[in-house]
């Protein structure tokens, strides 16, 4: 293997090889919107509990932990793997975010009506993760990584929303709870992965 090849293997395994200029630009701008959308994504959450009414906007409100099919928060062993591979589940995930959104965003519209900025939040923030996942999955394909194989087949748009509008009041504010927490992180997560491939970032 060549020097250039175990670069893109490890972008900083050796300092000495500089990123190619375009591979450079693309690393930066994808940060640069990770950046801007981990702002967002918590001026999202604190909208969406701003709106849910007691007891969510409570100091030391702790929901239940409701499971979100098809996304987990990030494993604890996530800040321990390759650049690359971290990059590769956040990619993953950014995918599965934007019909998790659409379904918060159909219920917010049941409960919270007159909240417009809410339910504009939750739909830009379905299109700013799918725009993310696209850019992260680009920086990957630049850096020679293999793309991942076809996600799972997603629960079909009209069964998973009579299966949030099944759910009870208070159950559809903790699943959008959850799902607003998992964006922020997610995003969160992948300002920070990328900021380890950015030249002149933390090694």
């Amino acid at each position: 293997m060549s020097q250039r090849e175990g670069s893109l293997e490890d972008p900083k395994a050796d300092s000495s090889v500089s990123l190619l200029p375009h591979l450079e630009a693309k690393i930066r701008q994808t940060h640069s919107l990770a950046r801007l959308l981990t702002k967002y994504a918590e001026q999202l959450f604190q909208e969406y509990v701003q709106h849910q009414g007691d007891p969510f906007g409570l100091p030391g409100f702790s929901p239940p932990r409701l499971p979100v099919a098809g996304l987990s928060a990030p494993a604890p062993s996530h800040a321990g793997l390759p650049a690359l591979e971290r990059l590769r589940l956040d990619a993953a995930a950014l995918d599965a975010l934007p019909p998790l959104l659409d379904i918060v965003r159909r219920r917010q519209a049941e409960l919270n009506p007159r909240a417009p900025r809410l339910l504009r939040r939750l739909e830009d923030a379905g299109r700013q993760a799918r725009a993310l996942g696209a850019a992260v999955e680009a920086v990957l394909a630049a850096l020679g990584v293999p793309a991942r194989g076809p996600p799972p087949e997603p629960l079909p748009a009209a069964a998973a929303a009579a299966a949030a509008s099944s759910t009870g009041v208070f159950q559809a504010k903790v699943l959008g709870f959850r799902v607003c927490g998992l964006y922020r992180e997610w995003v969160s997560r992948t300002e920070g992965d990328l900021s380890q491939l950015v030249p002149g970032g933390p090694a």
